[in-house]
């Protein structure tokens, strides 16, 4: 019994031994960690490093900010400002929210800042693209891809979005059981940015496999820089080149092909419009630049149009204003097709009926877009590394530093509406943010960026949420198929957590319409 008791006693010192030797090494770690973030701030400035925790070695607080989602920024910017620091995705990071703030931020680019994404983020979209291009490679690719979102090219895109989403809601109506929007949404974002932007010739099967391959490429931009097995970064690499190896087939037909480009063609746009600024895009930056284009229609503008759909459903009063005001205009039906014993058919064939200078005539459409836009934003904000060392509200942004100004977060805490920010109210934008006092007035409603790297394609986005709108609005209504609405997750990417799982009905009337929803 005594060598027992002896071993067990030496047992227990052993562990207790080192279990005290791994705290210390933690605890030493951790200030470690800290001190050496004290440390890099630029001695040549006075002004201290903005409040904020940098989380724990390596990690920082990205574990934090996966698992807490928006709550993870809200809670800190009330502990400790609009201005704080943190560390996400293996860098430091210096997170700004106020309408005053992301203005110096925004207006700062290629003087203060300039753009910057997470490093897997980097990898997987490529070194071609607009948004990793600085300086005059930025310009000239701006330049080329500004034709694709041309006044002319939309024109050219808008009745072929209009029959995608008129087939998209009349399917929805045709269905059987509930429909999950969001899934639909995505799956249908990604055949109109395939086929209509890009010109790709897909049949159903192809397109479907092409849409899950990108999704998992997306789903993986965020993730640790590591490239190791079953990593986040290795399944976006896997997804990544299997797109390209598919684009490139496409590509070097296009290449190949002698005539001028059509408006509706995005890869043919930026084909010729390359060649008459003199330079010849390679087969590389072709693909890069394809699937930036995807990138930027996929998840936001199926994002946009999933809140689009929920507010709308949780705002009668604003559905029946829009029906008013397809009346006004004499667009109160959707098409001259009837539905018959087993519903609305997809492919009814109708004309579509919306131009561009149609749908700038529905001002109140266009408010409860930019109101859906402001309240539930797509994506929460935009990275940028510091330039040199500067001030901002009274804190030292230095050199190298990342920035992420919060789109989300400056929406919620703007001062300059008439009603309070977190309500669903189109009428705030019935007069101009322009008009709001100080020289920062615009930036409290930012969706889609601002300066030199605005978002290109932010009228094409809002029309296609415009179009959504109306067909839906005169098409359909639409029910929660689940006891209550869904919560919603904001990262990376803001949806709601079960998809939105609706019921859809065909409309018989714009009189019965009325009745169902006021």
């Amino acid at each position: 019994m005594f060598p027992w008791g002896l071993s067990c006693l030496s047992v227990l010192g052993t562990a207790s031994t080192a279990l005290l030797c791994a705290g210390l090494l933690i605890c030493l770690t951790q200030h470690l960690w800290t001190l050496r973030w004290k440390l890099s701030r630029d001695r040549t400035s006075a002004l201290p490093l903005p409040k904020g925790s940098m989380g724990w070695p390596f990690f920082g607080e990205t574990l934090h900010w996966l698992v807490q989602g928006s709550s993870f920024h809200s809670s800190r910017r009330e502990r400790y400002g609009t201005v704080f620091k943190t560390h996400l995705l293996g860098r430091p990071v210096i997170r700004v929210s106020g309408a005053e703030n992301v203005r110096a931020i925004l207006l700062g680019e290629h003087r203060l800042v300039r753009s910057q994404w997470p490093q897997s983020a980097h990898i997987l979209l490529g070194t071609h693209t607009l948004l990793g291009a600085v300086g005059e490679p930025h310009r000239l690719r701006r330049k080329v891809l500004a034709r694709v979102f041309s006044r002319t090219a939309l024109e050219h895109y808008v009745p072929r979005l209009q029959e995608a989403l008129r087939r998209e809601v009349r399917s929805w109506c045709s269905a059987r059981g509930p429909v999950a929007v969001y899934e639909a949404a995505k799956a249908l974002t990604f055949r109109m940015a395939a086929r209509i932007l890009l010109g790709l010739r897909l049949d159903e099967v192809r397109c479907a496999e092409l849409a899950r391959t990108f999704e998992q490429l997306v789903e993986n931009l965020f993730s640790l820089p590591l490239d190791v097995p079953f990593s986040g970064l290795r399944k976006g690499i896997r997804a990544r080149d299997q797109l390209h190896q598919h684009l490139e087939e496409a590509i070097a037909e296009k290449l190949h092909e002698d005539t001028v480009a059509e408006p509706g063609d995005a890869l043919n746009l930026i084909i010729h419009s390359a060649r008459e600024l003199g330079h010849e895009l390679s087969v590389q930056e072709l693909k890069e630049s394809a699937v930036e284009l995807l990138f930027a229609a996929f998840f936001t503008t199926a994002s946009a149009s999933t809140s689009l759909v929920l507010l709308l459903l949780q705002n009668p009063v604003a559905i029946a204003k829009i029906q008013q005001e397809l009346a006004a205009q004499g667009l109160e039906r959707a098409c001259s097709c009837t539905s018959g014993a087993s519903g609305l058919r997809p492919d009814c064939g109708c004309e579509p009926d919306l131009s561009l200078a149609v749908l700038g005539r529905l001002h109140f459409v266009d408010c409860v877009v930019k109101e859906v836009l402001r309240l539930l934003p797509p994506v929460s904000g935009g990275y940028r590394t510091a330039l040199r060392t500067f001030e901002l509200d009274g804190y030292q942004i230095p050199k190298g530093w990342s920035v992420m100004y919060s789109i989300r977060d400056t929406h919620e805490t703007a001062a300059v509406y008439r009603s309070p920010p977190e309500g669903f109210d189109p009428e705030r934008f019935s007069s101009a943010l322009e008009d709001a006092p100080g020289t920062s007035g615009r930036f409290h409603y930012i969706p889609f960026g601002g300066g030199a790297r605005s978002c290109l394609g932010q009228e094409l986005a809002q029309a296609v949420l415009q179009l959504l709108a109306v067909e839906l609005v005169r098409t359909a209504r639409w029910e929660l198929a689940t006891p209550a609405f869904p919560a919603m997750q904001t990262v990376p990417i803001v949806h709601p957590v079960d998809g939105l799982r609706l019921f859809f009905h065909p409309l018989t009337s714009p009189a019965s319409a009325n009745k169902l929803h006021l």
